[in-house]
């Protein structure tokens, strides 16, 4: 039979992203989806799978090429599957793992509500099930010398390649103890432990937030007041909390503080359900929500906004991320053009969505693109809070949970489900005064829906 080719598929938005890893050479049997190469961007990591099982005849690709959409990735015989191979695919494509939302997201999600860009972000991937799968216990760690002519090209798990970016180290400069000189967690610590002690006190001491005025942050030997149980931060909320250090830091954030009456919403909503309960869309306050921002933005387009240097780019497009709270922590998927959606197609797209967050299936296209975010604690509680801009969206809306109290209404009180907003905003971009008009559609909105198809 002759050879086929095996190419990369639809990997979102990404263009032109570097091979950091080749798992399969020449004469190598595979299974489907099992993983060929390991590439990686600046936000995200994943494993391309084989499309067919069969007999590698010839790798396309070698270590630091770069790939998009439609890249020949190796030729194979699909009738040089030998038997075992078909028989181990479990165990092979276990080993190499597949791509998820965990790896995304958050570089996507770099993404967030609150949380970082769909990023995030976003997402996204899901790449491997420790971070500290490759760490060898007790090896030694090396620092290379500084001959720049005995730099190679780091063998590193994207993992460990995270671990580094947050560090600040330069993998060329590390030397790898792992099979095939593959760096490991500990080598990455060993490197900076050299750096750290090569350099003298005070210079040591000037690195640990001098930069920003700041005293060390305090080393504390936690078991010696008790017992104590360390737990690595998932791949998600350590990749989530770095955008959002990011984000607080450099948007000066401000959160304006509202409340809407939802009494009337509330009812339409559950009249819909029960009208609703044959075909199975369930309606949530969300695609609401998402109904009222798209009329908000389309009243005041620099909400729907990003900054771009000293210019202001508007978005002709209406792209609502939402956050979704997962076991691994939160992501924020992205409904696309919601302004052309319905409230029943935006029901059945946002939750499902929201479950192939929680299943860890969110693709790195499902977290792209956003221009304004939801985060919403309505089935949690509080009260109001700020939630962290996504960037580089401009602004994001915080949805508490509603709650009832009585309204004078001229004549008695009356009891009113009011729904708390919290709408942080870049105060770069946008005034106190446009927040508060923005929370005040948003208010009327929600108090007679009717106004939406104004």
């Amino acid at each position: 039979m002759a050879s086929v080719e095996l190419k990369v598929p639809d990997i979102g938005d990404f263009k032109e992203v570097e091979i950091i890893e080749v798992l399969v050479k020449a004469g190598d049997s595979v299974s489907v989806e099992q993983s060929l190469i390991t590439v990686e961007s600046d936000k995200a990591s994943m494993e391309i799978p084989a499309s067919i099982a069969g007999k590698i005849v010839e790798m396309k690709v070698k270590l630091g090429d770069k790939v998009s959409e439609g890249s020949v990735i190796a030729m194979i015989d699909a009738a040089g599957a030998s038997g075992s191979a078909a028989a181990g695919s479990g165990a092979a494509a276990g080993g190499a793992g597949t791509a998820s939302a965990g790896s995304a997201c958050s570089e996507s999600r770099e993404i967030s509500s609150g949380a970082p860009r769909p990023a995030g972000a976003g997402g996204e991937q899901e790449v491997r099930s420790s971070a500290s799968a490759g760490i060898q216990q007790g090896a030694p760690a090396h620092v290379s010398p500084l001959d720049e002519t005995n730099i190679v090209k780091p063998h590193a798990s994207p993992a460990v390649r995270m671990f580094a970016r947050e560090l600040g180290v330069d993998l060329t400069k590390v030397r790898g103890t792992g099979p095939k000189q593959r760096i490991t967690m500990d080598d990455v610590r060993g490197y900076v432990k050299g750096v750290i002690s090569a350099a003298d006190k005070p210079a040591a001491a000037a690195g640990d937030g001098a930069a920003l005025g700041l005293i060390p942050w305090p080393k504390v030997d936690f078991a010696k007041f008790g017992p104590i149980e360390p737990k690595p931060l998932s791949r998600i909320k350590k990749l989530s909390g770095a955008n959002l250090h990011r984000n607080w830091v450099m948007i000066p954030h401000v959160t304006n503080n509202d409340e809407a009456d939802i009494t009337d919403l509330e009812a339409f909503r559950v009249s819909l359900n029960k009208e609703s309960d044959q075909t199975g869309v369930k309606y949530t306050m969300l695609g609401f929500l998402i109904k009222a921002v798209v009329a908000a933005l389309k009243k005041y387009p620099e909400f729907n906004a990003s900054l771009d240097g000293d210019q202001l780019v508007y978005k002709q497009y209406y792209h609502i991320g939402f956050a979704a709270d997962t076991p691994n922590g939160l992501v924020v998927p992205v409904l696309k053009d919601a302004d052309k959606k319905g409230l029943s197609d935006i029901a059945k797209e946002t939750s499902d969505l929201a479950k192939k967050a929680r299943d860890g299936k969110l693709s790195p296209s499902d977290m792209q693109g956003g221009t304004f975010s939801i985060s919403s604690l309505g089935g949690i509680g509080g009260t109001h809070f700020t939630p962290i801009i996504n960037a580089p969206e401009v602004a994001i809306l915080g949805v508490s949970k509603s709650y009832y109290k009585p309204v004078w209404n001229g004549k008695e009180f009356a009891p009113q489900l009011t729904l708390p907003l919290s709408l942080s905003y870049d105060h770069r971009v946008i005034d106190g005064a446009a927040a508060a008009r923005f929370n005040n559609v948003l208010r009327s909105l929600l108090g007679d829906f009717r106004r939406a198809v104004l």
